[in-house]
């Protein structure tokens, strides 16, 4: 699971980067911050909650 979080958040902050470098494309920067601290949080609550249930 971790891998593919990994990936997720690679790929966003490469959507966040091409948005702040191409002035018209800063909307895709704000979909990239607010998808890679989505996948952030989703990541940090199923790790929590697989430790709870071990």
């Amino acid at each position: 699971m971790w891998l593919t979080l990994v990936i997720l958040l690679v790929a966003w902050a490469v959507l966040t980067i091409v948005g702040f470098t191409f002035e018209g494309l800063l909307w895709l920067a704000i979909i990239g911050i607010v998808l890679f601290i989505g996948t952030l949080i989703f990541g940090l609550i199923r790790t929590r909650n697989a430790r709870r249930a071990s």
